[in-house]
């Protein structure tokens, strides 16, 4: 698959194939069938979007592990910094088409076409904090953010922050958040960086440690530089009066460390379904998590987190559904949230916790992207 081209990644719904069968081996009574297949997928491709869509992206997938260097076999491999043993030995159907590394320019662009052939209208990166600008500068977690910056086609898709300030990357007062918001300015002006109301759109994983004086100074910072303020979305809260002017999820997780346990799917949309309340002052953007089992990550042969519930009957149709219903729920309740129409999927590529979108040696012709697509170029009712 790695040498195929994107448009030979995904093509089972693509026009081109079904136009090559009318011409050539079809018969007579057959050719009305496929010419309309070929023109409904046209008409699909050409809809408007019932909703703008996005899908955070997890930067683990670049750098080098530090884990199981006494080990020459695993340091051939080359492994990228959240690659696990227990992934690779357990859960090999979770490898991405292009491989389990996704730091190169040519990946990105694949992958910026994937996400725009399918109805994602935008990637929400994460981003980690640290005091030390090199250290910041040289996180491996950043390279997918920087790679899009340089794809010859980020015009397809908008994206934005999540500012993962979890353990390890604390923002620690006001004036961490201002040298912060300093450094996101070229990005905040960048022409496809998503905007809501007008203003760039800025995500905090962590709203209980969001700095009222240092959420005024992202927006003064944002201000002094040109733009009308930053519309700031806590995940899972965050008060309006400590600067938060929206809110959102990045997940919902029933059962994180309960015990290994599996689960339908049905009760993590729930969980989701749930958390789904904003207001006309502070709107909210719904999330829905596409999948969630992370006992990669579980253990010694993982990153030794605990084990917990999981949901492995997920499919695209159950996905499908989902999302139908987080598009409803806009539709019934328009004053609660954006009218761009917001929703945030978790995630792109989270292989290693089970929530991901992206094209895997399991799903290599993209079901759930085509699920997706489906649902979100479909003309509402």
């Amino acid at each position: 698959m790695v040498a195929h081209t994107l448009k030979t990644t995904l093509n089972l719904l693509t026009v081109w194939p079904l136009l090559l069968v009318l011409a050539t081996n079809v018969s007579a009574g057959e050719q009305p069938a496929l010419a309309e297949a070929a023109t409904a997928q046209a008409n699909l491709q050409s809809a408007p979007p019932r909703a703008t869509v996005g899908a955070y992206y997890f930067g683990g997938w670049a750098g080098s592990s530090t884990r199981w260097q006494d080990d020459p076999a695993w340091t051939r491999r080359h492994p990228p910094t959240h690659l696990t043993k227990r992934i690779v030995e357990e859960f090999a159907d979770r490898e991405p088409v292009w491989g389990w590394r996704d730091d190169a320019l040519e990946i990105m662009e694949r992958q910026i076409d994937l996400a725009a052939d399918h109805g994602i209208a935008f990637f929400a990166f994460c981003w980690y904090w640290n005091k030390d600008p090199e250290k910041l500068a040289q996180d491996p977690k950043h390279v997918g953010l920087n790679l899009f910056l340089r794809a010859k086609n980020n015009h397809r898709l908008k994206f934005c922050l999540l500012v993962a300030n979890h353990a390890g990357y604390l923002f620690q007062g006001a004036d961490d958040w201002g040298r912060a918001a300093a450094g996101w300015l070229p990005h905040l002006r960048h022409p496809q960086h998503l905007t809501v109301d007008g203003k760039p759109l800025v995500i905090i994983f962590n709203p209980g440690n969001g700095d009222r004086d240092g959420l005024a100074q992202v927006q003064a910072a944002a201000r002094q530089a040109g733009l009308m303020g930053v519309v700031i979305a806590g995940c899972g809260g965050g008060e309006a009066k400590r600067g938060f002017t929206h809110t959102t999820h990045y997940n919902i997780v029933p059962g994180y460390a309960a015990g290994s346990e599996a689960r339908p799917y049905t009760e993590l949309v729930q969980a989701h379904q749930r958390a789904w309340r904003g207001s006309r002052d502070q709107p909210y953007m719904p999330t829905l998590s596409v999948g969630w089992d992370k006992r990669p990550w579980e253990g010694d042969r993982g990153l030794g987190q605990k084990p917990g519930w999981y949901f492995p009957d997920r499919t695209p149709e159950k996905f499908a559904t989902a999302l139908e219903s987080a598009l409803a729920w806009m539709d019934q309740h328009p004053d609660q949230t954006t009218a761009e129409r917001i929703v945030l999927l978790y995630a792109w590529n989270e292989f290693g916790e089970g929530g991901y979108l992206a094209p895997t040696k399991g799903d290599p012709e993209g079901a759930y992207l085509k699920a997706l697509n489906q649902v979100v170029r479909r003309a509402g009712t």
